[in-house]
């Protein structure tokens, strides 16, 4: 198939039917473009949309979010979910800042060697800010192009997203490419969300229909080919939500990797036993016991159970961990579903 019809097409298209109104779409700023792809990542655009204002107001530029703490960080991103997303954010801002001199590389390749940035978040940052001529393939754009060429590789094998890689750099537009890389780009992505959907694709309203081997096989919804797919678990986290004599809550620091890795958090214990233990060991005297919340991640159910305590002073022995009165709590990096148990108190 040649990369030019298929490539004006989507530039054509895009420029007609696509978006345009989205505010990193005004820009070619790569700080606000990065900011946007990351938080975009496994998240609708109409929950970004506040956080991304939000998270400008705050941190205008990468000097300012590189020299904020990670709390501060971390709080703004409360409820994106993902949290490893926000930690690599501060991480890459500091890089930028400390290796770059404040300025983001200006090649996919240089921008893909930064925390938290892969190969799809580069190719979009330098061919929408740079109009380098680098591909992009997140979850929308396999779906197009997976359709588009027919391809029946399983995508859980390396082998086989290498090869979509290659085909999607021989479909890049070749000329004029300041212009047509940016538009391009956003017109897969906007196909992906918009015509080429999961379900029920919009084929009749897709500017490359006569060129889609899916639509001529009549199963488009056959691609993407992903064999593995993740089992889901459900599992029981009981929270101690501890306070002292003057009002105070006891946070702990959840560990760097994991689930809500590097949050603050209420104490987690893997059984009720298990938590009432640790009220006798803080000789703290029981509260409520709250219904079990369920918050649903990716892969797992988590059913979150909320017990409260009081205890006269801070146990002497409690370490990892501090006591935070609930008016600073807005300003804590607390994971969202725990923000929303201590709201409803």
């Amino acid at each position: 198939m040649s990369a030019a019809p298929v490539a004006g097409l989507v530039v054509r298209w895009q420029a007609q039917h696509g978006r345009s109104e989205l505010p990193w779409q005004q820009t070619r700023d790569p700080y606000r473009v990065w900011l946007s792809e990351i938080m975009l990542q496994q998240t609708q655009v109409a929950t970004v949309l506040d956080y991304y204002a939000r998270f400008l107001a705050r941190f205008p530029d990468v000097q300012t979010l590189a020299a904020a703490s990670s709390d501060e960080v971390l709080a703004l991103w409360s409820g994106l979910g993902y949290y490893s997303r926000a930690r690599n954010l501060h991480r890459c801002a500091q890089q930028v800042v400390q290796v770059h001199g404040g300025q983001f590389p200006r090649t996919a390749e240089a921008l893909a060697d930064l925390p938290g940035i892969g190969r799809s978040t580069a190719g979009a940052i330098a061919a929408f800010c740079f109009g380098q001529r680098a591909p992009i393939l997140d979850a929308n754009v396999k779906r197009v192009l997976t359709r588009l060429l027919g391809f029946g590789g399983d995508l859980a094998q390396a082998a086989q997203e290498r090869t979509l890689w290659q085909h999607a750099e021989a479909l890049l537009p070749r000329t004029h490419l300041q212009q047509s890389m940016p538009r391009y780009t956003q017109g897969l992505m906007d196909l992906g969300a918009l015509v080429c959907l999961p379900r029920n694709p919009q084929c009749a309203a897709c500017p490359l229909q006569a060129h889609c081997v899916a639509r001529a096989e009549g199963e488009p919804e056959r691609y993407p080919v992903r064999t593995c797919k993740l089992a889901r678990k459900a599992q029981a986290w009981w929270l101690l939500q501890l306070e002292d004599g003057a009002g105070r809550i006891w946070f702990e620091r959840r560990p760097e990797r994991g689930i809500w890795a590097g949050l603050h958090c209420l104490p987690v214990f893997g059984s009720r036993a298990a938590l009432l233990d640790g009220v006798a060991q803080a000789g703290g005297s029981l509260g409520i016991e709250y219904p079990a919340l369920l918050h649903v991640l990716t892969h797992r159910d988590l059913h979150l159970h909320r017990v409260t305590a009081r205890v006269p002073q801070p146990p002497p022995g409690m370490q990892g961990g501090g006591w935070h009165h609930p008016q600073e709590l807005a300003a804590l990096g607390l994971p969202a579903p725990v923000r929303r148990l201590l709201q409803e108190a």
